[in-house]
């Protein structure tokens, strides 16, 4: 069966067939390639006078156009995403740190694996004004470093049909 020119496949291969070209992004002369120019037009690159680029496929997914549920929408030619990705505090789940204590006696110097506890003389606290911690009190925790937004995967061809049946609007 012969493809619709401009159709997409994935191929298992590592180059394109007679009639098809990788979906890599490659500008194409408009004067070499007229049927195709007119269904891609410059969706994907191009200057529209010489030349229009087909899809790119090379480490990116493939999402069907149109609008996801929540009101986003996603128009033919779109790209988006992220191969690594940083976390900011708006995206943190929410959660807290506690600071425990006890009425017990002091027996330790250090902090390290050990609880706010009562002196062994006198007073840890007096009473009054509510005093805040000092920001310095809990250690910051974690690197600030992107992590891989990736999951699992297996690289593939996306190829296009150059020649073919020229597909019909209706």
């Amino acid at each position: 069966m012969d493809p619709f020119i401009g159709e997409v496949r994935l191929a298992g291969f590592g180059f394109p067939p007679k009639g098809w070209a990788l979906c890599n992004g490659q500008l194409l002369p408009i004067n070499q390639n007229q049927a195709l120019f007119s269904i891609l037009g410059t969706t994907y690159g191009g200057n529209g006078v010489t030349t229009f680029a087909l899809p790119n496929f090379q480490t990116r997914v493939p999402l069907g156009m149109g609008a996801a549920p929540g009101g986003s929408s996603y128009p033919l030619g779109q790209t988006g995403g992220e191969t690594a990705h940083t976390l900011t505090t708006p995206e943190m789940p929410l959660h807290s740190h506690s600071l425990t204590a006890s009425t017990a006696a002091a027996a330790a110097l250090g902090p390290a694996n050990n609880l706010l506890a009562a002196p062994v003389a006198g007073d840890v606290y007096g009473t009054g004004a509510d005093v805040s911690l000092s920001s310095t009190s809990i250690t910051p925790a974690g690197g600030n470093q992107a992590h891989e937004n990736m999951p699992p995967y297996l690289v593939i061809n996306y190829i296009i049909a150059l020649v073919g049946i020229f597909p019909s609007r209706s």
